[in-house]
C-alpha cells in the first residue's frame, strides 16, 4: 500500500458521503547531512520531502483546497532507524463537518509507524513534532475565512496529544511486541501543570484512551529501550536532530556559535556548493575534524541534555504569552523485509523530485490566498491545474523510451518539449516608435532584429525557458 491509498482508506471512516480528492507529493531520497550537524563523524543520512494536499467537493459546488500536511522523513541506514518530522498541518476552515483534517494526520502517522506500512525497512522509528498555535500556516489569509476556528495554545498541545494517542494504541494493538513510548515537554511548566493544562481542554473519552500507551513527561533521549538514530552519546550535538523551522535547531546554533569573549553570532553563509568543496563536506563528514568544528563540538559538550531542556524554557518561542509543546513517539519493531536488497537511493513509483514539492509548496503560501470561498475556489483549481500539468509532463518524459532513468529525468524539473526546439518568440507588433525602438531596426527594405528575451508560464509556476534569439 503506497501513502496516498492509506490516506484515502483512513478518510473513509468519516461518517456521510463525501467527495475528496488528494494530492500526495513524495520526493526521491537524496543525501542529507543536516540531520545531526554537529555529530563527528556525521551520518549518512537521505532525505524525502511529503506534501498532502486534499480537496472537497460539496455537492453542487466547486472543489476547494480544505486540509494541508507538510513533513519531511530522514533515514539513518546505519542504525536502522528513521525519523519522521511533521513540520506544519493546516486547514482552510472550509470543509464540510466533521473536519477530514484529525482522520488525515492520524492515517499518515500510522502508515509510517505501522511496520508493515512503512516503506523504509527500518526497525526503529522517531517522530517529531512542535506544537505552536498560529492563525494559518500552509493556506495564506485562511484565518479571515469566518468558518476557521484555529485552536489555542493549550487546546492545540492537547490535540496533538490525542492524535499520537490514538495511533500508539491503534498499532499497539496490532503489533503486541512492538515497543512504543510517548514522550512530550511543555516549556516552562512542570508535569503536574502540564497535565492538568491538558486535561482542562480534554473530554473523558480522549483521556481514557491514553491509557493503553502512557505518555512519559520529558525528552526521549535518557530512555535505554530504543537505540538513538546515530548511537548512544550524552553529547546534545548527537542526540537531538536538528529540523528547519525548528526552536530546538535555532537554540543549537546559538549555543554552537557562542564564546565567551564574542557573545552570540550567527553561523557563517554558506557558500555555493561545488565539486571541490562537496568533495571536502565529505570528508569531515566521514570523520576528519577541522578547528572549527572542534570549537563547536566543545561548545556543545559543555550543555548537558537536562540544562538544555531548562534552558530551552526561557528560549522566547517558549515564553511569548502562549503555551507551546514538544512532542516525540518512539517505536521499536524486527526489521521488516529484506534490508540488503533495499537500496537508500532508488527511487519508487510515484516519486517526484525535491525540487516540483518546492515549487508547489512555494506556489501555495507566495501565489494563492484563501480568505473567501470564491478566492479559495479560484487558488483550489489554478493550483490543481499546475500539479497535473507537472506530473503529466513527468509520465510523457518517464514512458516516451528516453535512455535515462525516471529518478535522473525527475531532478530536471519540468520536462521540456522533446526535440530541443523552444516555442516561437513573441513578434513585435508595429504599433508605435517606443514600442519598436527596443527590438527593431529599419534600414530602407531590410529589418535587423535585436536581442529579444521572454518569459512564459507553464502550469501556474512561472519559469524562465526562452532566452536571446
Amino acid at each position: 500500500m503506497n501513502l496516498r491509498d492509506a490516506l484515502l482508506q483512513g478518510l473513509a471512516d468519516l461518517p456521510g458521503t463525501r467527495q475528496f480528492h488528494l494530492h500526495v507529493l513524495v520526493s526521491s531520497p537524496r543525501k542529507h547531512s543536516n540531520l545531526y550537524p554537529f555529530a563527528t563523524p556525521r551520518p549518512k543520512t537521505f532525505l524525502q520531502d511529503i506534501l498532502v494536499l486534499l480537496s472537497e467537493q460539496p455537492t453542487d459546488a466547486s472543489r476547494v483546497f480544505v486540509s494541508a500536511i507538510e513533513a519531511s522523513l530522514y533515514h539513518v541506514p546505519s542504525t536502522s532507524s528513521a525519523v519522521l518530522y511533521i513540520s506544519k498541518v493546516d486547514s482552510t476552515g472550509q470543509a464540510k463537518p466533521p473536519s477530514p483534517t484529525p482522520s488525515l494526520v492520524r492515517a499518515l502517522l500510522t502508515y509510517y509507524v505501522d511496520p508493515t506500512t512503512r516503506p523504509l525497512p527500518v526497525a526503529h522509528l522517531w517522530v517529531h513534532l512542535f506544537a505552536r498555535a498560529q492563525n494559518q500556516y500552509l493556506f495564506p489569509n485562511s484565518s479571515e475565512f469566518p468558518g476557521k476556528r484555529p485552536l489555542t495554545d493549550v487546546a492545540l498541545c492537547a490535540w496533538w496529544k490525542r492524535q499520537l494517542s490514538a495511533v500508539a494504541n491503534d498499532v499497539a494493538a496490532r503489533h503486541e511486541a512492538m515497543r512504543i513510548r510517548l514522550f512530550y515537554v511543555l516549556p516552562g511548566l512542570g508535569a503536574l501543570e502540564a497535565a492538568h493544562a491538558l486535561d482542562r481542554v480534554s473530554t473523558s473519552a480522549s483521556a481514557s484512551a491514553t491509557r493503553s500507551v502512557p505518555w512519559s513527561y520529558g525528552h526521549p533521549y535518557g530512555q535505554t529501550e530504543v537505540p538513538l538514530p546515530i548511537g548512544r552519546d550524552e553529547h546534545i550535538g548527537h542526540v537531538i536532530p536538528w529540523f528547519d523551522d525548528d526552536p530546538k535547531a535555532r537554540f543549537l546554533d546559538e549555543i554552537a556559535y557562542t564564546t565567551d569573549a564574542e557573545g552570540v553570532r550567527s553561523p557563517e553563509r554558506k557558500r555555493p556548493r561545488t565539486s571541490r568543496t562537496a568533495q571536502r563536506a565529505d570528508q569531515d563528514a566521514e570523520g576528519s575534524c577541522t578547528p572549527k568544528t572542534e570549537q563547536t563540538s566543545r561548545a556543545l559538550g559543555k550543555v548537558t541534555i537536562e540544562e538544555f531542556w531548562e534552558r530551552m524554557s526561557f528560549r522566547q518561542e517558549c515564553i511569548a504569552g502562549a503555551v507551546t509543546g514538544f512532542f516525540v513517539m518512539v517505536t521499536s519493531c524486527p526489521t521488516p523485509g529484506r534490508p540488503g536488497l533495499y537500496s537508500p537511493l532508488a527511487p519508487l513509483p510515484g516519486q517526484v523530485s525535491s525540487q516540483m514539492v518546492k515549487r508547489v509548496l512555494s506556489s501555495l503560501m507566495t501565489g494563492h490566498e484563501f480568505p473567501t470561498v470564491e478566492r479559495a475556489v479560484w487558488s483550489t483549481r489554478v493550483l490543481e491545474e499546475a500539479i497535473k500539468g507537472l506530473c503529466d509532463g513527468l509520465k510523457i518524459v518517464q514512458s516516451g523510451g528516453d535512455a535515462q532513468s525516471p529518478a535522473v529525468e525527475s531532478q530536471r524539473g519540468t520536462p521540456e518539449p522533446k526535440g530541443g526546439t523552444l516555442p516561437e518568440t513573441p513578434r513585435a507588433r508595429r504599433t508605435d516608435k517606443r514600442r519598436q525602438a527596443g527590438c527593431f531596426t529599419e534600414s530602407g527594405a531590410n529589418r535587423e532584429r535585436r536581442d529579444v528575451r521572454f518569459v512564459y508560464l507553464r502550469d501556474g509556476f512561472g519559469e524562465q525557458s526562452g532566452g536571446a534569439t
